[in-house]
């Protein structure tokens, strides 16, 4: 934990499931149709939308389903320019 963060994994977790859960329900994709095209199994996704808890691989093979991946891959990228760390590089970037 690099940053100070009012954020916890937990949070995160449930943003995440939360997400997921809805854009399953924009799909119009029942808990078992997810399951069908995903190959997670139903039970794992119950848990995932009400705990949050899941593997890293389930996880993307639920994303891939619901979700473009290309965000979720562009996390691991470096970003184009580092954020500034002080208030001088900000200055000294103007």
């Amino acid at each position: 934990m690099n940053k100070l963060s009012l954020l916890s994994a937990y949070d995160v977790q449930q943003s995440v499931a939360t997400y997921l859960r809805q854009k399953r329900k924009e799909k119009k994709l029942s808990r078992k149709a997810l399951a069908e095209r995903c190959l997670v199994p139903e039970a794992t996704i119950k848990k995932f939308e009400t705990t949050g808890q899941i593997s890293l691989r389930q996880l993307l093979m639920i994303w891939q389903i619901v979700a473009d991946l290309k965000p979720f891959h562009d996390l691991t990228k470096p970003a184009a320019k580092p954020m500034p760390k002080s208030i001088a590089e900000v200055l000294a970037n103007d």
